[in-house]
């Protein structure tokens, strides 16, 4: 058989690549959990933090000089803390709707007169802003929901562990299990990188996102696992295991590049055609099916033949 990719010979490159793609979001990573209040390694929302998220729809460019219009006016009435982000719907109408500008603050209860304050300092710099969206979230309920995301990410790892523990050998499960750690923290360092440039939050989206990455990276590894398994019965004492790894990658390669690309097409075409609050959680979804195609192929394939050859090497030599 030809191989097309040779993943055996380029193990440490591929390593080396995986380390390129984390280390920028695990320095963000730690630099957030220093920086933000909540000490969390992405900026997360309104859902996990509690407050008040509000939303116009304006017609006029939103600059850096309306912005800072918009919070000195809103800091002058009291609104504490207040956060602003720019949601770019239409940037190139003129007349129809161009943007919504979301501003979050504390929770405001039904008593507060803190609305009518944020809609009254952003009509005195936007002409008839119009209100779409008001989320509350109590801090009660935001640790609550906080605490169950974690439960079911938790639950959800020990289901994945227990299974390939399982399924495969200690080293396989071993790989599969140090990919979801890989692809996890690449999807979680790029939303940590856009918290920091772009104010981007995540919310209880952002966790279902998550866990389909989670089960969409371990279904392909298994894929390729499998293989490998089924190579080994027949071709064990005619080829070398970094032989049949590559023979295995190769036989799943266009299977699994197949699956992915028509994903990420129906994902793309949601990205740019759906709606404004669906972006991030399919960004996620992008993110985590790259990633995940990547690491099933040059990340645990390549820690199985790395712990294999540390096996082979430590073997004693027969008399």
């Amino acid at each position: 058989m030809k191989l097309k990719l040779n993943i055996v010979k380029y193990r440490w490159l591929c390593l080396c690549i995986s380390a390129i793609l984390l280390l920028p979001g695990i320095c963000s990573m730690i630099y957030s959990m220093i920086t933000y209040d909540t000490h969390s390694p992405i900026k997360v929302g309104i859902d996990y933090t509690g407050g008040t998220t509000v939303q116009y729809s304006v017609k006029e460019a939103i600059t850096n000089e309306r912005l800072s219009s918009v919070r000195n006016g809103l800091e002058a009435d009291g609104i504490e803390n207040p956060a602003l982000q720019i949601i770019n719907v239409n940037a190139a109408a003129s007349d129809d709707l161009r943007a919504i500008l979301a501003v979050r603050t504390k929770f405001i209860d039904e008593k507060s007169d803190d609305l009518n304050k944020i809609t009254t300092v952003v009509s005195s710099v936007f002409k008839a802003p119009e209100l779409v969206q008001v989320t509350s979230v109590g801090p009660t309920l935001g640790a609550e929901l906080f605490k169950n995301s974690l439960i079911a990410l938790s639950l959800a790892l020990i289901g994945i562990v227990a299974y390939l523990t399982f399924r495969f050998q200690f080293d396989y499960a071993l790989a599969a299990i140090l990919g979801l750690v890989h692809d996890t923290l690449f999807v979680l360092g790029v939303f940590s990188i856009l918290g920091l440039v772009y104010g981007v939050q995540v919310d209880a989206l952002f966790v279902t996102a998550l866990l389909t990455v989670i089960g969409f990276s371990v279904h392909d590894t298994i894929v390729v696992f499998d293989r490998v398994r089924e190579n080994l019965k027949y071709y064990s004492k005619k080829m070398s295991f970094g032989e049949i790894m590559n023979s295995s990658i190769n036989q799943t390669l266009a299977r699994s590049i197949n699956t992915s690309l028509t994903t990420l097409i129906t994902l793309a075409a949601l990205y740019f055609f759906g709606g404004v609050t669906t972006k991030d959680f399919v960004l996620a979804m992008i993110l985590g099916i790259f990633i995940g195609t990547y690491s099933s192929i040059f990340f645990c394939s390549t820690l199985v033949d790395i712990w294999e050859d540390g096996k082979n090497s430590t073997k004693p030599f027969a008399a």
